[in-house]
């Protein structure tokens, strides 16, 4: 389970902890699932975008924490995904929110693996590649939307300069602010100085890699 999964897992209610019983997968989790008896999927299994080919069963739930954002085509993934998933059972994922995590910025500054940013419906996206998750989920078939939710817990809000450079320009400036930064990491302060220079700078910083959570959080039921 990734560091996002663990973060994720501590906010569940009641309710959606009871949704992880019975028999699981979880998609792109590495050598730690969300519950100790998931069956874990990851790159070593086989391709998640074409999961049923790897994978001849179904489950109760398939969980999956921010890994559809590395398919290459999210539709056709997410509805391989939902194949597994037996009646009654729960579909279970996380992606990036594009606003709060890739802030204006595709190619993403912060993991060039991403194929594709996420929100949760929007007339018009400033990404080339964004998803609404509305669109994404309504058509599965014998579907029924429990949740959608944006998480944000933790996240500064006032730290966000979404789109002030172009990508180029961030790019530059983040790499002078992480070398500039690296000199005092003799003194355990170059997470501390890199966030100031970020701050006065205006540039983006992945909150998402401390405390803060930047997703959206889906919850669907096959009936």
């Amino acid at each position: 389970m990734g560091y996002e999964a663990s973060k994720t897992k501590e906010i569940l209610n009641n309710y959606e902890k009871s949704l992880l019983d019975g028999k699981g997968i979880d998609i792109g989790c590495g050598l730690d699932p969300i519950m100790p008896n998931a069956r874990p999927f990851d790159m070593d299994d086989g391709d998640a975008n074409v999961i049923t080919k790897y994978v001849d069963e179904q489950f109760d739930y398939v969980f999956s924490s921010h890994c559809l954002e590395h398919m290459n085509g999210p539709i056709d993934a997410i509805q391989e995904w939902w194949k597994l998933v037996k009646t009654n059972g729960h579909l279970i994922f996380t992606v990036p929110d594009e606003d709060l995590y890739e802030q204006g910025y595709f190619p993403s500054l912060f993991n060039d693996d991403h194929k594709s940013t996420f929100t949760i419906s929007k007339k018009q996206s400033w990404s080339s590649k964004s998803y609404n998750i509305l669109d994404l989920v309504k058509d599965l078939p014998n579907s029924n939307v429990i949740k959608i939710e944006l998480q944000d817990h933790d996240y500064k809000r006032n730290s966000l300069y979404h789109s002030v450079y172009s990508r180029g320009t961030a790019y530059k400036f983040m790499n002078i602010a992480r070398k500039f930064s690296s000199l005092f990491g003799i003194f355990g302060i170059r997470n501390t100085v890199y966030n100031i220079l970020s701050h006065c700078l205006r540039l983006p910083v992945d909150q998402s890699h401390n405390e803060a959570l930047a997703q959206i959080f889906v919850i669907v039921k096959k009936i």
